[in-house]
């Protein structure tokens, strides 16, 4: 399996998830354009679209940084076109950019409520909407367009609602959007997946959280293989499906996960939201 000569737009990758997907493709010789708001280095939380444009260099592919807030329509639109011109299509979009705020409904801003839905749910869904064209002409080429979010498989479980109802809805926007897009594009040949950890994962934002022990986590890599396996198969067979990480690698033989763990050898994990 190869993602060599892919031509991938991902959407808050300069750090994590996002970058671990990108290091991976790079490691096939993909083009990776990285669409973030991280210009400047900000000393809470590492990576900037430039340094991840440097790693993706480093690993074998082909680059193209884009300082874009995807809370802005016209930045979307130009993010994505910018990338079609200089990779000369795209191929491939991964939702990654994503707000996160665990709050009660009584202690939950309004600023942070509309942040949460304009990144997690508007951002997918325009960022998406931009990209169709593009991925369009790549399955007419026959190049197996995808695009896969990073986002939950949906649970009416009142639990995963209860203690952050707004950070839940709009996940599950987020997953809201591949039920509906798979179904709408998948006469066209464009696959729309998600994906989701089954244990809690180590990256910046993360660490930010309080109580959070790191020690009992994964680390992106398992997700970015777990992606690499998705984007391999055909679009038009493999469309719709919200993946969880560990099943995904399991489907291709691997089972010895303890090379993802933050410490080898670790067995009990802190496991994910909304799986239920």
């Amino acid at each position: 399996m190869s993602l060599s000569g892919k031509r991938i737009f991902i959407t808050g990758g300069s750090r994590g998830i996002g970058l671990a997907i990108a290091l991976r493709a790079a490691r096939d010789g993909a083009s990776v354009a990285i669409a973030a708001k991280t210009a400047e280095i900000n000393p809470k939380l590492p990576g900037t679209i430039f340094t991840a444009a440097d790693e993706i260099r480093a690993a074998g592919g082909k680059a193209f940084p884009i300082q874009c807030d995807i809370r802005d329509e016209t930045q979307i639109a130009q993010a994505i076109s910018s990338a079609a011109a200089e990779f000369g299509g795209l191929d491939i979009l991964i939702n990654n950019a994503s707000a996160i705020n665990l709050t009660r409904t009584e202690e939950t801003p309004a600023k942070r409520f509309d942040l949460m839905f304009d990144v997690n749910v508007r951002g997918t869904f325009l960022t998406s909407q931009a990209a169709i064209p593009h991925l369009r002409k790549s399955a007419n080429e026959g190049r197996n367009p995808h695009i896969l979010n990073l986002s939950p498989p949906l649970s009416m479980n009142p639990k995963w609602f209860k203690s952050n109802l707004a950070y839940t809805m709009a996940k599950y926007g987020m997953s809201m959007c591949v039920l509906g897009m798979s179904e709408e594009f998948r006469r066209e040949g464009i696959a729309v997946n998600a994906l989701w950890p089954r244990t809690a994962i180590d990256t910046a934002a993360l660490a930010m959280i309080p109580g959070i022990d790191t020690a009992a986590c994964r680390k992106p890599e398992i997700l970015a293989d777990a992606a690499h396996a998705i984007l391999n198969r055909p679009a038009k067979d493999c469309t719709g499906n919200f993946f969880i990480d560990d099943e995904v690698l399991a489907s291709e033989g691997v089972t010895d996960l303890d090379k993802y763990s933050v410490i080898p050898g670790t067995t009990e994990f802190l496991t994910d939201f909304f799986l239920d």
